[in-house]
């Protein structure tokens, strides 16, 4: 066992939300995503407390915090330049500059462990919600 996996923990409940989150957006029509962060004190990666699907990269932005990193995953239809529909599944790494020393490790030590239990296709950092405006750009380019 990894010692990111001794120090983060999911709920179960959280697990079992994560796969069906997974095989759920795997043939959605639209955009989906949902918000994940850190407990500081007990060190739980859990879905953010409204338990929102965001269904745009406007209402992700909206609630995306100033000052403090979440990972976001998404789930984004898009058509490719030969046609084919292609849904890639990411994990958006959110890190803004202003984040403090303290919760920048706590969120770098979690990224991959986050990446792993999510199975994700890759992660996509990003430090401020504007950047959500390039996201359809980079998953094209994949």
């Amino acid at each position: 066992m990894s010692s990111e996996a001794r120090l983060y923990t999911f709920s179960q409940e959280t697990k079992d939300h994560l796969r069906k989150f997974r095989l759920g957006t795997s043939r959605a029509s639209g955009p989906q995503a949902v918000i994940y962060l850190i407990d500081k004190n007990t060190k739980e990666i859990k879905q953010d407390d409204d338990k929102t699907v965001y269904k745009s990269l406007d209402e992700i932005s909206d609630d995306l915090p100033d000052h403090s990193p979440r990972f976001v995953l998404l789930s984004y239809p898009l058509t490719l330049p030969d046609g084919r529909l292609s849904v890639p599944y990411v994990c958006l790494y959110y890190l803004p500059i202003t984040t403090n020393a303290a919760m920048r490790m706590l969120y770098a030590g979690a990224k991959e462990l986050m990446r792993n239990t999510s199975e994700v296709g890759r992660v996509i950092d990003i430090e401020s919600a504007e950047e959500l405006e390039d996201i359809p750009k980079k998953l094209a380019s994949e």
